[in-house]
């Protein structure tokens, strides 16, 4: 096998490249001092890209006292190669077929394979390198890469005999090419087998497939729930919601939401003697109304970039935490099955301030990386933007504009301060987070929601967010928000509080678990006789799996809708199962 890969140095500027490939990585096993070493610097590789083939094959290395060429391997052990190729090409970018050498960003003029390489490109065509545009000729190879750098070039001279340009090739390299052939039968038919079976699959993917923009991203979640205070309202309810969110690029840096659920949720009723229940048991399975499993697109919203900056646009369904950083790691999950129980550990109650349609943007300062990050975040969304009548409408009916200012100090430190101004049609919620209905609330007491009652009224409210993380298994956050209500047409001006902190354990017993406390004071009315209702809870999301994840969770309130203390604790039991595909 020597003597021929010798005789193709000497013989043909195609074979010679094949051999550059083989004699200067097999060089490179002479420098490594053991196999263990070898190995490692392999899996630390990127999957080169030959053209008209598929991805190399990455192996594992062979030993460095072996001659590369003289390997030998069984049938079993070709196919178990090229799945593994398969399995690890996945998710690289293919380099086009290079023109010129000198696209090979770590290939030099004074390199003593530079010229063997230019002769190869410029007759033949038929080299490419790994997606990061190295060629990495110093790394040992492994005979499936020479197979399908061979089959690269066979394909080539096919296509310059077939184009009649058939004088470019010798009767030694075609020689020297059929030898070559018989030496690497076995790789070549496998190759060559596996490209078919690909080809055969693509197109019938192509065929059959939804579209080449958009893909399907779902989730289901099933929750049973109870109430388990002393009260009447004690009952058992299964509820469930599925989200089926599609998802559409059409540059590759955008992304278009459409968003499809139904459920049967309905937050637990907790009693306060008013006329309106508290909102404090609301759990974020519960943000989209039910609809008895009803379909309805609840969110169809817009993203894509300006420079640093990230654009968003919601046509419906969106919420403040859509776009602005809620500074609340493994507690936030945008009202989905992963993160905390309630609405109101999962975020703070600042962002459940206005919803709907609008717009927001991510101003990021500076390049970004380790040390001080500041981005400004700026927002408008309307609740009831798509209302003709009268004081209602984007700018007429309620609003929420909002500014946030971010600090990003390291990998551990993450600060916010922010504002929000709203308007409030008359009789609908403070914190509504663009419900359909304006006149449920999603998080706090009902004093605090219809804080102004029937009457409508503006609400300027500030917030300071932080987050702190000490090491990779442990992270503090909290929040604290202060709403100043001003009533229109009536003297009826209040203040509404509400402030919380978490402690969240990931990978908790399991890689992928989580474990989180939190407590705070759900939003209530400042200055009012009645006591202040906390909030205490704890969850634990055990992962099952890459898509399933069960999370067993108690809530208790304490004096639910901020009644002087008489009403009765609620304890809210959840077990949910959340579905992800």
């Amino acid at each position: 096998m020597s003597d021929l890969l010798w005789k193709t140095l000497v013989l043909s500027p195609v074979v010679l490249g094949v051999t550059v490939l083989v004699s200067a990585r097999a060089m490179a096993t002479e420098v490594v001092s053991s196999l263990e070493d070898t190995k490692a610097k392999v899996a630390q590789t990127e999957v080169p890209i030959a053209s008209a083939t598929p991805i190399f094959i990455q192996t594992e290395q062979p030993k460095a006292n072996q001659q590369l060429v003289a390997q030998k391997t069984d049938d079993n052990n070709v196919l178990e190669e090229v799945n593994r190729y398969s399995t690890e090409g996945k998710n690289q970018n293919s380099l086009s077929q290079v023109t010129s050498v000198s696209q090979f960003s770590d290939v030099q003029p004074t390199d003593w394979a530079f010229q063997a390489l230019q002769s190869l490109v410029e007759r033949y065509g038929c080299i490419a390198g790994y997606p990061n545009s190295t060629y990495r000729g110093n790394r040992a190879l492994t005979r499936y890469e020479f197979a399908a750098g061979l089959n690269a070039c066979l394909d080539r001279v096919n296509e310059l005999i077939a184009t009649a340009t058939a004088d470019l090739v010798t009767k030694q390299d075609l020689a020297t090419l059929q030898r070559l052939q018989e030496e690497f039968s076995a790789e070549l038919a496998t190759l060559r087998g596996r490209v078919d079976s690909l080809e055969t699959r693509t197109a019938q993917l192509e065929a059959h497939q939804f579209s080449t923009t958009t893909k399907l991203v779902g989730e289901a979640i099933f929750a049973v729930t109870n109430n388990f205070g002393n009260n009447s309202n004690s009952n058992t309810v299964f509820q469930d919601r599925v989200r089926l969110d599609l998802q559409t690029s059409f540059t590759g840096k955008d992304t278009l939401h459409t968003r499809l659920a139904a459920g049967n949720a309905n937050p637990l009723i907790l009693p306060n003697g008013a006329a309106n229940r508290t909102f404090e048991g609301t759990q974020t399975f519960n943000v989209s109304p039910s609809t008895n499993n009803g379909v309805f697109i609840d969110w169809l919203s817009y993203y894509f970039p300006v420079g640093n900056s990230q654009v968003y646009i919601a046509a419906s369904g969106g919420i403040q935490s859509d776009y602005v950083p809620t500074v609340n790691p493994y507690f936030e999950d945008f009202d989905g099955g992963n993160g905390a129980l309630s609405t109101f550990a999962s975020e703070s109650p600042i962002y459940r301030i206005g919803g709907g349609a609008g717009a927001g943007v991510n101003l990021a300062f500076g390049k970004g990386g380790g040390g001080f990050q500041p981005s400004l975040t700026l927002g408008y969304l309307g609740s009831q933007a798509n209302s003709p009548t009268i004081n209602t409408g984007l700018f007429d009916g309620n609003y929420a504009a909002l500014g946030q200012l971010n600090l990003k100090i390291g990998d551990r430190i993450t600060l916010a301060a922010t504002y929000v101004h709203g308007y409030h049609n008359t009789g609908t919620v403070l914190f509504d987070a663009g419900s359909a209905s304006t006149t449920t609330g999603v998080v706090g007491t009902a004093q605090a929601n219809f804080v102004n009652g029937t009457n409508p009224y503006l609400s300027d409210s500030y917030g300071f967010e932080a987050a702190f993380k000490p090491s990779d298994k442990i992270s503090i956050s909290g929040f604290a928000v202060y709403s100043d209500i001003t009533g229109l047409g009536v003297n009826n001006n209040s203040q509404v509080w509400s402030y919380g902190a978490g402690l969240a354990l990931p990978d908790f017993g399991k890689k992928g678990n989580v474990l989180g406390l939190f407590a705070g004071v759900e939003p209530y009315v400042g200055g009012s006789a009645g006591d202040k209702p906390y909030h205490f809870e704890g969850f634990y999301k055990y992962r099952v799996s890459d898509n399933i994840s069960i999370t067993p969770g108690v809530i208790w309130l304490t004096n639910p809708g901020q009644l002087n203390g008489n009403n009765d604790d609620a304890i809210i039991g959840t077990l949910r199962t959340t579905f992800t595909f």
